[in-house]
């Protein structure tokens, strides 16, 4: 999430994140505009949930309403209208919504694009713009084009990260003007792990106070409770890397401080987003619940920072 306004007079350390309504998530990633936040997620046609005070959730439909005519050149085993991933990006005053057209446990994948300038439905200005695609990856390639997150450097330039297993996590510029990759655009590895399956994915990358930190999930996700997700971080000078944890293990060699590893209710967290206000923070991810069944469920928490600069719940 980067956010070019962050909504001021807000801090979320003093709002109660006990959550509760339509909590079925996958894949989170959320955004404030106004009074409400905002949040989208897997499911058909991406999915959106609202809410007025952070802890009471309704759901507020999809995006699409079928697969994007593009995505079928690009995925044409795909049959579902289950859209993957989105992030959602406030820049230069408008909303950018990226998202991943894929199958499971494939790496035949493609990230496309959607925009909009607010995201009140009840606004007579609010329609989606289908922007098409953006990345692909094929079999022939050692990348997995899924998880997109939008970061603008403090140079203002707009970078693309994502990945999902295969060779680990990339990064790659955008033309500011398209929020697209230019053709030869040079695609960066930032993180990766050192034994197979290489169980990396969902690079997050935000900027605090003079670090770029990369938030990735490790291990699987999507097994219920037998998931075993954990959320790690590592952090660089440079928007580029290379990124180290805590130890100052390199994360394109398997480093990654632990942020959260779930516990007996909630298990194998994961695929996060990170929402900065003026002075707080919070980290929003998915978790499957002991306590139903093991259902994914969105889950929202304060996020501190501590002495030497390193975040922790």
């Amino acid at each position: 999430m980067f956010n070019t306004k962050p909504f001021e007079g807000v801090n979320f350390y003093d709002i109660d994140w006990n959550l509760n309504g339509h909590l079925w998530a996958h894949d989170p990633v959320i955004s404030r505009e106004g009074n409400y936040w905002y949040v989208f997620h897997t499911g058909r046609g991406v999915q959106i949930k609202s809410s007025e005070d952070g802890s009471n959730w309704k759901a507020e439909g999809s995006i699409f309403q079928r697969l994007p005519e593009w995505s079928k050149a690009y995925v044409p085993e795909k049959t579902d209208e289950s859209l993957w991933a989105p992030d959602i990006s406030l820049y230069n005053g408008t909303y950018y919504l990226y998202y991943s057209v894929s199958t499971f446990g494939k790496n035949t994948s493609a990230i496309g694009l959607v925009t909009n300038t607010t995201l009140d439905s009840n606004n007579s200005n609010y329609d989606w713009n289908d922007k098409g695609y953006v990345i692909h990856s094929t079999t022939e390639d050692n990348f997995n084009a899924i998880d997109p997150n939008l970061i603008v450097d403090q140079q203002g330039q707009p970078w693309l990260n994502f990945g999902s297993f295969w060779s680990g996590n990339k990064l790659i510029k955008l033309n500011p003007e398209t929020m697209k990759p230019e053709e030869g655009a040079e695609l960066l590895s930032i993180s990766s792990r050192t034994e197979q399956p290489n169980s990396i994915e969902a690079p997050f990358i935000i900027y605090h106070n003079g670090y770029y930190y990369q938030f990735v999930s490790f291990d699987f996700c999507c097994r219920g409770l037998e998931s075993t997700y954990k959320i790690v971080v590592g952090r660089s000078k440079d928007i580029t890397g290379p990124y180290m944890d805590k130890n100052g293990v390199s994360m394109m060699e398997g480093g990654g401080t632990l942020i959260d590893a779930g516990d007996d209710r909630w298990i194998g967290p994961g695929h996060c987003a990170v929402y900065h206000g003026d002075d707080s923070s919070i980290l929003v991810n998915h978790v499957y619940d002991a306590l139903n069944e093991g259902k994914p469920t969105l889950q929202i928490r304060a996020l501190y920072w501590d002495a030497d600069g390193w975040p922790h719940l």
